[in-house]
Order: structure tokens, then C-alpha cells, then sequence
């Protein structure tokens, strides 16, 4: 058992990525194990993969390279071939070349992420039964200090209007975490006397949120 504390913790989002490189094999087991021709990528890397398997698609993944034509995803599990159909997790895998960092960040919350269940009422019974039907979509909201002077605050607000996929990374004492999809920014602060005025991105990722340990 371990704790670990938010401070010191930092936010980044994508700038660039690599060309894609295109995925022939993904094995059932865990860790995944890719085949990708020449893909270039050494340790620790962090790719988007981009998969018919819909519970490892649009998600960043660390990596371990076996070969110069595979690696393994760290921390999928795709032995349980009724969620990874064996032979059909091919698709491609893109680098993460460049980072941005959030600006002044104050605060980070969670939303969604949850199992999504279906309420079934049966005739001849009195009770009520919830059966999981997939996952909420997760939001993660952060708050920064508003200052519209400071040229990461600017990428983001571009990257924002345009509607951009972009990656998320999060690293603290424990390690780091990675999720994809889209971010939207606030322009307009939120003005409280005797505190900073503040604005809001949200982060709404189309695929699972990656952990690993420091």
C-alpha cells in the first residue's frame, strides 16, 4: 500500500506525431505484443494506437521494443479474446513527438469513466437488476490561471478551435498517465474576489486512460 500526494504533479498535451506506421499482428496476451515493420521506437516511447479493437484504439500506450519490428503496448492486456478477437487488432501506430505543458494549472476533477448499466424490471419480481451494458465517456476538467499572454495558453486555445485529437499526459511523484481525444478551452475567466481568475479546459477521451508506475 502507497500514497502519493498531487503536489508537484504537471499536465501536458500533444503538439506532433509522428507518420504513422502500420500494425500487421497484435498477439493476445499481456502485455500486447505489436508487429510493426522498421517502426523505429525505443523504450518507454508513447504511441497512439490506433486499432480495430475497440477497447485498445485511440489510447497513448508506453512502449517496450522486442525488435526492430516489434514491441510490446505496456499495460494491455489483450488475452481475453472475447473483447480482443484473435487476428483483428491490426491498424497503426503513430510516435508522440511533441509536448506542450498546461499553464498555471490549479486544479484538475474527473468526470465519467464509470460503468454504464441498464435497468431491467422484471414482471414477476418486486426488485430491480442494473446490468452493465459499456463505460461513460471520461472528462477530465482542468483549471489554470487565466493569462491569455502566455504562448502555451495560445496553443491550446488553437488547438481547441480547431477541433484537434491531441494526446494527455499527467506526471507526479507516482508516475504518469496518458489519455486521447479532444480538448476544449474556456476564453472567458471565472472572476471570484480574493482569488485568481481562473479558465477551464476539458479533456473528453475517446479511449481508456493509461496509468504506469514511476
Amino acid at each position: 500500500m502507497s500514497y502519493r500526494f498531487p503536489e508537484g504533479s504537471k499536465f501536458f498535451f500533444t503538439t506532433s506525431f509522428d507518420t504513422a506506421n502500420t500494425v500487421t499482428a497484435a498477439t493476445n496476451a499481456s502485455p500486447c505484443v505489436l508487429t510493426s515493420a522498421a517502426h523505429g521506437l525505443i523504450d518507454d516511447d508513447v504511441v497512439l494506437f490506433d486499432s480495430s479493437w475497440e477497447d485498445a484504439t485511440e489510447s497513448l500506450y508506453m512502449v517496450n521494443q522486442l525488435t526492430d519490428d516489434s514491441l510490446e503496448l505496456l499495460g494491455l492486456n489483450s488475452s481475453d479474446t472475447n473483447l480482443f478477437p484473435a487476428g483483428s487488432g491490426v491498424g497503426t501506430i503513430s510516435k508522440v513527438t511533441g509536448w506542450t505543458e498546461l499553464p498555471q494549472v490549479l486544479s484538475i476533477s474527473t468526470s465519467g469513466g464509470d460503468a454504464r448499466y441498464t435497468t431491467v424490471s422484471q414482471l414477476a419480481k418486486r426488485n430491480d437488476i442494473n446490468i452493465p451494458t459499456g463505460f461513460n465517456a471520461m472528462t477530465i476538467t482542468v483549471e489554470m490561471g487565466h493569462d491569455p499572454a502566455n504562448v502555451n495558453f495560445q496553443s491550446m486555445l488553437d488547438a481547441s478551435r480547431a477541433m484537434k485529437l491531441v494526446g494527455f499526459k499527467m506526471v507526479g511523484a507516482g508516475g504518469s498517465g496518458f489519455g486521447y481525444g479532444y480538448m476544449s478551452v474556456n476564453e472567458f475567466p471565472t472572476l471570484n474576489r480574493n482569488e485568481v481568475n481562473k479558465v477551464s479546459a476539458v479533456f473528453s477521451f475517446n479511449g481508456r486512460f493509461m496509468s504506469y508506475s514511476a
